[in-house]
């Protein structure tokens, strides 16, 4: 099978926010697919930092106007979209004031306050899911790229395991060397079966304060390949991800991953 949809459902894409090997690859790996003619939606956080008038941000009336439930509390989804013009590929920007700056700050979100970090992941991949689903836009790839992403594989396959815009997906998770600013909140494993995802699928991380490795282990096994895009990835994660197919990305060449991608389906 010859892929022709990808989301890319990232963390951090340059230059929005600060370059660094996190922020590259959530550019390049986008960039190259739509290059080789691959049709992709590419989502990360509206971070503060974002300054969105000389961006060229602006709001997605059709998307917008959701809610979002977490912890039992609603928070109204806004979406936002621009052009990165460098790439020539559309982002869009999942946005909500509980969890995102409405104002100008220089550090992301999720380092000043990390005792938010579980909601804000939790709102961020549920936020992507429904919009997708919205779109009724069906891709063959889900690429997650970072660990703000890293519950998406776990929702995709337990609440919407059935659902016709992902159950015939492929997911890929990147790889980094990184580190959470802290834990997260040991009720996570509570808020999200309240969110619907059932007891057993939960068990590896109740009453938990997940670290990134833990949170990654968690993650990869609801993957079913992985990209590798730095050398120095913790034992921990590469032990977790030794059964997948694993694609090594090395400088700024992506050319090998649409390959890559249409071997999953072989």
């Amino acid at each position: 099978m010859d892929v022709k949809k990808v989301l890319f459902i990232s963390q951090e894409i340059a230059p929005y926010v600060p370059e660094r090997r996190l922020s590259t690859v959530g550019r390049l790996l986008p960039q190259g697919i739509k290059e080789q003619g691959i049709e992709e939606r590419t989502f990360m956080p509206k971070y503060g930092m974002i300054a969105e008038r000389s961006n060229q941000l602006h709001e997605m009336i059709r998307l917008s106007g959701m809610n979002v439930i977490i912890d039992d509390t609603d928070h109204p989804l806004i979406i936002k979209v621009a052009t990165l013009q460098q790439a020539h590929f559309q982002v869009y920007f999942i946005y909500n004031e509980d969890y995102f700056a409405s104002n100008r700050i220089d550090e992301l979100e999720m380092n000043c306050t990390p005792e938010d970090n579980d909601e804000r992941s939790m709102f961020f991949v549920r936020a992507v899911i429904e919009s997708i689903r919205k779109m009724r836009w069906v891709p063959d790839i889900i690429q997650c790229t970072g660990w703000i992403s890293a519950l998406a594989p776990v929702y995709i396959r337990t609440l919407y395991g059935d659902d016709p815009s992902f159950r015939e997906a492929k997911i890929v998770t990147a790889l980094f060397n990184d580190q959470l600013p802290g834990p997260l909140d040991a009720r996570l494993g509570e808020k999200m079966h309240m969110d619907g995802i059932p007891k057993n699928a939960l068990k590896p991380i109740t009453g938990k304060e997940l670290d990134y490795d833990a949170l990654m282990a968690y993650s990869l096994k609801y993957t079913d390949a992985v990209i590798a895009c730095e050398p120095d990835i913790s034992a921990g994660v590469l032990e977790a991800a030794s059964s997948l197919p694993c694609l090594q990305l090395t400088g700024d060449d992506t050319t090998s991953v649409k390959g890559f991608y249409d071997s999953l389906f072989e």
